[in-house]
């Protein structure tokens, strides 16, 4: 019984790390036997656990993720991971978080973890022995930590919280992770949005005050640098708005692409955004796409299904080029020489990590919408189809209200539907749901009698 342990008092909410971890671990444990007795068992945990992490539990169990999970190879690998992490905006931010985190921390057996704003790991620095050690339960370069994938851990709940956290021990949700402490704190840009996630993890030593202060002063140093380098920009020029607004100093000639929404496409070059036209935007964002390279023929093929002759494609590269630098694009096949980091690419990055309500906020609307070039249509029904099915399934409906409020969902009737379970059927919210369906199911049935006598 609870009241046997500790005194009867659970774990205070806030409860600072380095205290009372003794009844933490019996009460989380103890809530791990209510979670494999079932169901209706759940409401048990209530008493065992600190609230946040009871939220992240309940809402692992709704989302279906086994406690017993082994673990998976899915992840960004190789040069994918590669490509993803020297254009993501934490990478500049590397040696300052080795020289006042990573050196101390790796001669005490510890690791530090930098993740993206999606939870994602980016790179992983200590010991080899330890960095071993946290690969055999899971925690790899490349691998998703988000909330949605591995349940309460403390990079997913930064994420989601957007503030510091600590996780110990059995407080994690998968098995596996028992053995793990991590602390995290959240980096944000100028502008107040997550950029990324540190944390210093390991055994029960991370569970002290000074390590989560430690963490926390590091983040606090890299959102310093980062507004920085977002002042010297504005001093060059105007700063970027837009996704790609504090990657890095104007000299690092990262550049990014923004193309979703009805809004002009923009480039992202050296601190400016550049206006760019239909068929530059085309080009540029399918050789983002193709990175093994498009050969003439085949970039033909893709941005017209008619005759567009090589003659053609010749001149659009030598334009486009004058536009994104003489060095960026080379030649048999066309392929991209330097990293262009796309809102798409961003937008399936919060898809891959189960993120959709990120996913929402970065969907401006649908890829280059005027475009007719068949690789962007194709490209653009694609997102659309991965982001409603990911709107459709999270049951979430702060997620469900975004998306029926929009250009894409507003007569989204399955939406709707799915909007509709989220709320209490008492509410008024509920009848305003209901007779939105009900005008949606006679606009299709009206729709379906037409075409019946158009013969269709």
């Amino acid at each position: 019984m609870v009241s046997n342990l500790a005194g009867g008092r659970p774990p205070r909410h806030g409860v600072e790390p380095g205290t009372q971890l003794g009844a933490l671990e019996a009460y989380a444990a103890q809530a791990h036997g209510y979670l494999t007795a079932g169901a209706d068992q759940l409401s048990q945990l209530a008493g065992l656990l600190r609230p946040l992490v009871l939220e992240s539990w309940l809402r692992s169990v709704r989302t279906g993720i086994d406690p017993m999970d082994p673990g998976s190879e899915r992840g960004l690998r190789g040069a994918d991971l590669q490509r993803y992490r020297d254009a993501h905006p934490i990478a500049p931010l590397l040696p300052l978080i080795d020289k006042l985190l990573v050196q101390d921390t790796a001669r005490t057996g510890l690791i530090v973890v930098v993740a993206d704003q999606f939870g994602r790991v980016l790179w992983i620095h200590g010991n080899p022995d330890q960095v071993a050690v946290a690969t055999e339960i899971g925690l790899r370069e490349g691998d998703d930590l988000s909330e949605r994938r591995v349940g309460a851990n403390a990079v997913g709940l930064v994420v989601r919280a957007g503030r510091a956290v600590w996780i110990h021990g059995p407080e994690h949700f998968l098995h596996r992770m028992h053995q793990l402490t991590g602390a995290a704190a959240p980096v944000h840009d100028p502008d107040g949005r997550l950029v990324g996630v540190l944390m210093v993890a390991g055994g029960v030593r991370v569970a002290k005050p000074e390590i989560l202060a430690l963490v926390k002063a590091t983040a606090t140093a890299a959102e310093m640098d980062l507004l920085l380098a977002a002042m010297r920009t504005a001093q060059h020029g105007p700063r970027a708005e837009g996704f790609f607004q504090a990657e890095a100093p104007a000299d690092c000639g990262r550049l990014g692409l923004d193309v979703l929404g009805l809004g002009q496409p923009q480039l992202s070059k050296a601190g400016d955004r550049v206006p760019l036209s239909q068929r530059h935007a085309e080009i540029l964002l399918l050789l983002a796409e193709h990175a093994e390279g498009l050969g003439a023929d085949h970039l033909a093929l893709l941005l017209d299904d008619t005759d567009l002759d090589n003659g053609t494609i010749r001149a659009a590269m030598s334009r486009l080029r004058t536009v994104v630098g003489a060095n960026v694009i080379g030649s048999r096949p066309y392929r991209l020489r330097s990293h262009v980091a796309t809102d798409v690419e961003a937008l399936r990055a919060a898809l891959d990590s189960g993120d959709v309500e990120s996913a929402l906020q970065l969907y401006a609307g649908p890829v280059l919408p005027r475009s007719t070039a068949p690789g962007i249509v194709d490209l653009r029904d694609e997102l659309r189809v991965r982001l409603r099915t990911a709107v459709l399934g999270s049951g979430d409906a702060t997620v469900l209200r975004r998306w029926t409020a929009g250009a894409d969902g507003r007569d989204d009737a399955a939406a709707w539907a799915a909007y509709r379970a989220t709320v209490d059927r008492d509410s008024p919210l509920y009848a305003q749901i209901e007779a939105k369906i009900r005008v949606l199911d006679r606009r299709l049935g009206a729709d379906a009698t037409w075409m019946q006598r158009s013969g269709s």
